[in-house]
């Protein structure tokens, strides 16, 4: 979960290539630095007008806005891929391997 400048230079350090972001916020500009690295964009809050969503877009990368995550179970360094599902709606599938 991305939740400040301090997380965003951790992913800069170890590498943000193929890696999906967990974020609180949709105003979230602290992505900057590593969003065009990013493999998804994953966002609590927002919708597809949100400023997150729109540079996401503007990189190609994928992003899911307004997600609920109905798990308590840590997802750092766990596989995870955003699926759309053709239209404003899409999944993270979260797996162990």
């Amino acid at each position: 979960m991305v939740t400040s400048i301090q997380d965003v230079i951790s992913l800069w350090k170890e590498g943000a290539a193929g890696k999906i972001a967990i974020v609180e916020d949709a105003g979230t500009t602290t992505l900057g630095p590593i969003l065009s690295k990013l493999a998804g964009v994953v966002c609590k809050t927002g919708g597809i007008g949100s400023h997150l969503a729109i540079v996401s877009r503007e990189f190609s990368i994928p992003a899911l806005m307004g997600t609920k995550i109905r798990t308590d179970e840590p997802l750092n360094k766990r596989q995870a891929i955003i699926r759309p599902n053709g239209g404003v709606e899409g999944l993270l599938l979260v797996s162990d391997s």
